[in-house]
């Protein structure tokens, strides 16, 4: 499980990578959350917003690692293309919908997590997304 989790956004895949040590810092836009596999967690917005099974997803290599290693260092990974535009796109039920069907995916598992938590996280990262599509840039995840 991850201890600290930050979404943030760059211009690119290298500007993104440059974070890989110390985090994004004050230099990007940031949300910064903790106690939950990322990773896992955009998988499953992906497939809850977009279609497509958790499975389909890993196999087509989400979420797309641009820096680090996926074991107990800290990684940096791209947010694809497709959960950024559902993001966007999802107005507030929508999210408040996932954010539901997320908590309670993560309490079948054994890791629950409060809906107004889950909440936040979908509402806040939406937020973040549109933000960055409005600059013509992307958004990564800092995982340390």
């Amino acid at each position: 499980m991850s201890i600290i989790v930050k979404f943030f956004v760059a211009p690119d895949d290298t500007s993104a990578a440059l974070t890989l040590q110390d985090g994004p810092g004050r230099a990007f836009d940031s949300l910064s959350f903790g106690n939950f596999d990322p990773e896992e967690a955009v998988i499953e917005w992906e497939s809850l917003l977009a279609g497509g099974s958790f499975e389909e997803l890993v196999e087509a290599g989400e979420p797309r690692i641009v820096a680090g290693q996926d074991n107990d260092g800290c990684v940096v990974f791209a947010i694809s293309t497709r959960l950024s535009a559902a993001l966007a796109d999802a107005g507030q039920s929508r999210l408040r919908d996932v954010a539901a069907a997320w908590a309670q995916l993560r309490a079948e598992d054994g890791e629950p997590i409060d809906t107004e938590i889950t909440d936040a996280i979908v509402s806040d990262l939406a937020g973040l997304v549109g933000s960055a599509r409005r600059q013509n840039q992307s958004v990564y995840c800092w995982v340390a």
